[in-house]
C-alpha cells in the first residue's frame, strides 16, 4: 500500500514533462492529500472501459427525474464492484486499481463527471463519500490563489 506522499510523487513522476503539469500537481498536492486523508483507502478500484475511459454511472434524482448527475464510483475491494455494477458480466469493462490521490487528480480534468463517489466499507453501498468535482474545483482554486503566483500554473487550471 502506498503512502499519500508516494502517490503525489508518482503522479509528479509520471505527469507530461510541460513545464506546468508537474508543478500543477506539487501546488494543488496540499489539497489532494486532505481530501485522501478523510477517506479510509489509499487505492480504490475504478471500473474501465475496453479504450480505458472510466465508466460513469448516470443517477436521477427520485423526486426530480429530470435532474440527473453523473459519477463514478470508486470501490474498496475488487468485490464490491459486483454491488453496483454488472461490469462482472461485462467482458469490455475492467475494475483497476487506482491510487486514491490519482483518482481525486483525475476528477479535475474529467469535464462529463458530477462526483466520484467512494464506497467506504467493504460488502456495503451505504457507506461512502461523495467528492463533488464543483467543490473540488473550488478547494484546488483557493490552494492555487494561497500560493505565490507562478508563470507555470495558469490561472484558469481548474
Amino acid at each position: 500500500m502506498m503512502d499519500l506522499e508516494a502517490q503525489i510523487q508518482l503522479l509528479i513522476n509520471n505527469a507530461p514533462k510541460d513545464g506546468v503539469t508537474p508543478n500543477l500537481i506539487a501546488a494543488i498536492a496540499p489539497t489532494l492529500v486532505a481530501i485522501a486523508q478523510r477517506l479510509r483507502y489509499s487505492q480504490y478500484y475504478i471500473l474501465q472501459n475496453s479504450e480505458g475511459s472510466w465508466v460513469l454511472t448516470t443517477l436521477s434524482h427520485r423526486a426530480n427525474p429530470g435532474i440527473e448527475k453523473r459519477i463514478v464510483y470508486a470501490f474498496p475491494t475488487i468485490q464490491d464492484v459486483t454491488l453496483i455494477s454488472p461490469a462482472g458480466l461485462d467482458p469490455h469493462i475492467t475494475p483497476k486499481i487506482v491510487p486514491v490521490t490519482h483518482i481525486l487528480f483525475q476528477l479535475v480534468a474529467l469535464e462529463p463527471v458530477d462526483s466520484i463517489v467512494f464506497l467506504e466499507t467493504p460488502g456495503t453501498t451505504t457507506h461512502s463519500y461523495e467528492v463533488q468535482r464543483s467543490e473540488f474545483q473550488k478547494l484546488i482554486q483557493k490552494q492555487l490563489q494561497q500560493q505565490r503566483p507562478s508563470k507555470n500554473i495558469p490561472p484558469n487550471i481548474a
